[in-house]
């Protein structure tokens, strides 16, 4: 992968790893916070956790996978499209909350990452045996 492709990917994976511990580790006790002074029903607090801290936990393996097709493309893996739907997953939730929310400086965690993303993944050139595996499945279908 030339270097411009790596940079963007481990500045994506290093934001994402990063958003992981910060979504997890302070915003759940900021939210935490909030809730309990709003005196939100212990049930529904318990709910919201489990949610909260899945997706921190989401977001860091998002990243440590996102690395790990560093290394699978050293190897011939075409991290074409894993590259896409991570980088377009991030940018259409982020853009999805701009939209229905309005501007936050905080979708930058979102709609950043997902941009290195998938300028990465535009910048990976497509195998040519994938093209041809496809082509051919396609011929016999």
């Amino acid at each position: 992968m030339p270097r411009l492709r790596n940079l963007l990917v481990i500045a994506a994976s290093v934001l994402l790893i990063a958003s992981s511990g910060a979504h997890s580790l302070l915003g759940w006790p900021a939210l935490r916070a909030k809730l309990d002074a709003a005196s939100v029903p212990a049930d529904l607090v318990q709910g919201l956790a489990m949610g909260w801290h899945f997706a921190g936990l989401a977001m860091l393996v998002l990243g440590i996978v996102t690395l790990w097709l560093l290394r699978a493309e050293r190897h011939g893996a075409n991290v074409r499209l894993p590259l896409f739907v991570i980088g377009g997953a991030y940018e259409l939730f982020g853009i999805g909350c701009l939209v229905l929310l309005g501007w936050d400086p905080f979708l930058l965690t979102f709609i950043v990452p997902g941009a290195l993303l998938s300028a990465a993944a535009a910048l990976t050139p497509v195998h040519p045996a994938s093209v041809a595996s496809a082509y051919s499945a396609e011929r016999r279908a």
